[in-house]
């Protein structure tokens, strides 16, 4: 290590000495500053995902306070670095943020979901593309209801054509409606899906149990590390991620037995 990156390493391990031994909002301050890297890191990470209306700087203040959370509660003497201690507190910030600027209420996204699973139902059955009428019918709605969830759906995926785009090899500007098809991204079928079984995965969950399952199966950590960060021994984490694949296994039962009537 660098005599310079050593010495900025020692005198980060000194601040948080005193900030435990007296928590001011001066040491405070000097923890947020040096690590304030990592907000703009993992906002910028997550923004490159994202449409342009999303604004970055509205990202990174949310993960600031997502950091001084992690900072308050941070315990250097459980052995785990700050590093990967603040990262899933910050980006669950950031993810709160980007959940609160959806513009498309819960109910117009969950009848988008049941008219699409209605649709696939009957294809898969007929081999051909339902009519309204048969929706409607699969569905219980009447035709002006259906037509209005049809209306709303649409709203789901809308996407604007004067939206920025740049290439990442050049500095020329493009727009969305210049592009047919970008192969530097991923299939946004698969990202839909993804975030749909997230969803349908988390609901009815508390918040510990659905952060549970999104550090462990998305975001990649162990048992021991969600503990750490949830405040929790390893042994109470792994008790409830059992108590959850049950009560997945019995929500997975109850939707065969109700597909098979």
């Amino acid at each position: 290590m660098p005599a310079t990156d050593q010495k900025t390493a020692q005198k980060v391990t000194t601040i948080w000495r005193d900030y435990r031994k007296n928590a001011t909002q001066e040491l405070r301050n000097e923890l947020l500053t040096h690590f304030l890297p990592l907000v703009k890191f993992n906002a910028e990470r997550l923004a490159s995902r994202l449409p342009d209306e999303v604004i970055l700087d509205d990202l990174i203040s949310a993960g600031t306070f997502g950091l001084l959370d992690a900072i308050e509660a941070y315990d250097p003497e459980r052995g785990i670095k700050f590093e990967t201690y603040c990262a899933p507190r910050i980006r669950g910030a950031i993810l709160d943020e980007i959940r609160a600027m959806d513009w498309v209420p819960r109910l117009v996204r969950a009848r988008a979901r049941k008219l699409e699973r209605s649709t696939l139902a009957l294809r898969a059955e007929s081999g051909h593309l339902p009519s309204e009428k048969e929706i409607a019918e699969h569905m219980g709605v009447s035709k002006r209801e259906l037509e209005k969830i049809i209306r709303d759906a649409r709203a789901v995926s809308q996407v604007s054509f004067n939206r920025k785009w740049f290439d990442c090899d050049g500095s020329r500007q493009l727009e969305e409606i210049d592009i047919l098809k970008d192969p530097k991204s991923n299939d946004p079928v698969q990202q839909a899906h993804r975030r749909d079984l997230k969803s349908l995965i988390t609901k009815g969950f508390s918040r510990t149990e659905s952060l549970i399952i999104t550090l462990y199966y998305y975001e990649g950590m162990t048992m021991k590390e969600i503990g750490a960060t949830l405040d929790l021994s390893e042994s109470r984490v792994s008790q409830i991620h059992s108590s959850i694949l049950d009560r997945l296994k019995d929500q997975l039962s109850e939707r065969k037995s109700q597909l098979h009537v």
